[in-house]
């Protein structure tokens, strides 16, 4: 599985999620707020499934050298 979330990708992705989360074992809002598992999850491991479909890279590209 090769990764195409870049850092700020990362980041942002993780902290929606955490923050869905909270939102819902808190009780804000509804049981909606569980789909923060896939951001956090896409966060975590680096590999995007829909990235990989749209052919769509945030991750900085390598130097030859």
């Amino acid at each position: 599985m090769k990764t195409n979330v870049g850092g700020i990708d990362k980041v942002l992705r993780i902290v929606a999620g955490l923050v869905l989360l909270g939102l819902t074992l808190s009780g804000v809002i509804g049981a909606w707020g569980w789909i923060g598992v896939v951001p956090l999850a896409t966060g975590l491991i680096g590999n995007c499934p829909l990235y990989s479909i749209l052919g769509m890279n945030t991750c900085p590209m390598k130097s030859a050298s």
